[in-house]
């Protein structure tokens, strides 16, 4: 049983159209997330019957949920398309926690809605199961983050030039409102619309915000840090639209999302990404991009059409020395140090030097703490002369053992869980699971996960759902 409080769907008509789950054949609960269960006040025992699983896979709809698909637009690889929306996930309805702070339930890989765009509406099991390691992984690690409940098997043949077995991911996130939600009312013109938005995001995020000016400004510095955290865990996400980027801060929709191995700042992963537009070195860029879109959805609501732009463009400015302060941070900690003066050099000085060797960039960082870095570098005595600099500061290494991971989702172990998953076993997908939600406990049986791909491992390319 769940008490659904369903704030979005109260909404002016537009903002969403009203849409139930499409039933799916044979569902299988593949996955679910007790503890998570828990921070919502859910019953992990009921989610698992089959009236549970019933309702994962959206064969059922519990009393007091409003299924909808919500309306957005979106900036994708720089061209504009004015209507997207929710065409593969439905949002069940919100649940307020037991501490009072309240979350979307959604479903995704649902089926049809109005905004599908011809398309089928489904998910397979490899981004469906891709999304529940890596998010759950971020969150383990401190990453504002949308989350996994449930992973819920179909029965069903997805197509993707060629029959894959269906999944529906079950994700919470605080709200699924994103940049893109904006940029919908602000094309048609529909001012009313802007204005509703900005206070619903305001009263459930940015509470202390006073007006559409102040609510850019929180925007700006959540985003700030959010960016920054990823760039400290080689995080790729591989497709920054502003349809993607969460006006709450937290990192959404992972696709061909993917963890750097080698480091080197202009990789990319994703199939989709042909000119590198959302490489590892590019995110803070896009992401300004992004927030700029944004603005421009506020300057209407701002008063004075000149002085609104000149407001909002020093807002935007200001995302450059929020997400420098950030990374400066988040890199000192990875390298034990507290003083920005000495974190920012040391910092960008190894970066160069990993590149340059192609050293892997989570075992390079993990291995500060416990003398093992040494080995990553082909040049060790170039290796040697940043070690003795850096260690003249007196690093911190129970700093460096919190802010480095030992394990991320490698992107050849995800792929390992998943062709075990549609072969019928989930158990590496378990051991994962447990492995990068525990990422800085060190077990035997976890070693391995550790390691680094072999040249025949070696992902190059990650996809898309769609």
């Amino acid at each position: 049983m769940i008490h659904f409080d369903n704030s979005y769907a109260r909404m002016p008509q537009g903002f969403f159209a009203r849409v139930s789950p499409t039933p799916v054949a044979e569902p299988g609960l593949m996955a679910l997330n007790e503890g998570l269960a828990r921070r919502l006040g859910l019953d992990a025992a009921w989610l698992a019957s089959p009236e549970g699983v019933a309702m994962l896979a959206g064969n059922a709809v519990p009393a007091g949920a409003e299924p909808i698909a919500q309306a957005y637009a979106g900036h994708q690889f720089g061209g504009f398309v004015p209507q997207l929306g929710d065409g593969r996930a439905v949002l069940l309805g919100e649940v307020v926690a037991p501490d009072g702070v309240r979350f979307d339930i959604q479903l995704k890989g649902s089926g049809p809605t109005p905004f599908s765009r011809r398309g089928d509406g489904r998910a397979w099991v490899g981004p469906v199961l891709r999304e529940y390691i890596v998010s759950e992984f971020m969150h383990a690690m401190g990453v504002p983050t949308t989350r996994a409940l449930a992973a819920v098997a179909t029965g069903e043949t997805v197509w993707r030039e060629q029959g894959l077995p269906g999944a529906v991911l079950t994700r919470v996130a605080s709200s699924h409102i994103r940049v893109g939600t904006f940029e919908y009312f602000a094309v048609r013109g529909q001012e009313d619309a802007l204005a509703a938005l900005t206070d619903h995001v305001v009263a459930r995020h940015y509470p202390a915000a006073n007006g559409p000016l102040s609510l850019l400004d929180h925007v700006i510095a959540r985003q700030a840090e959010t960016i920054a955290h990823w760039m400290a865990l080689g995080f790729i996400h591989g497709v920054m639209n502003t349809d993607n980027m969460s006006v709450s801060g937290e990192t959404i929709d992972y696709g061909p999302c993917a963890f750097m191995d080698v480091y080197h700042p202009d990789t990319v992963f994703s199939s989709i990404d042909r000119g590198g537009r959302y490489a590892w070195s590019q995110q803070p860029q896009i992401a300004v991009w992004n927030l700029a879109q944004f603005a421009t959805c506020l300057v209407p609501l701002m008063g004075e059409r000149e002085a609104a732009i000149e407001a909002a463009t020093k807002s935007v400015h200001s995302f450059a020395p929020l997400y420098q302060a950030a990374w400066t941070r988040r890199f000192g900690e990875k390298l034990g140090l507290t003083e920005a003066s000495d974190a920012q050099p040391l910092a960008e000085r190894l970066l160069t030097l990993m590149a340059q060797q192609r050293a892997d960039f989570t075992r390079v960082f993990a291995g500060l703490a416990d003398g093992s870095a040494r080995d990553e570098f082909l040049d060790r005595d170039a290796f040697d002369a940043w070690h003795a600099d850096w260690q003249a500061r007196n690093p911190d290494a129970d700093l460096m053992r919190h802010a480095n991971p030992l394990r991320i989702p490698r992107n050849h172990r995800v792929e390992e869980a998943i062709a075990a998953a549609v072969a019928g076993d989930m158990a590496p997908f378990r051991t994962l699971f447990d492995a990068v939600t525990h990422p800085r406990e060190a077990r035997p049986e976890w070693v391995r996960l550790a390691d680094a791909p072999l040249d025949e491992q070696v992902v190059r390319q990650t996809f898309c759902g769609t």
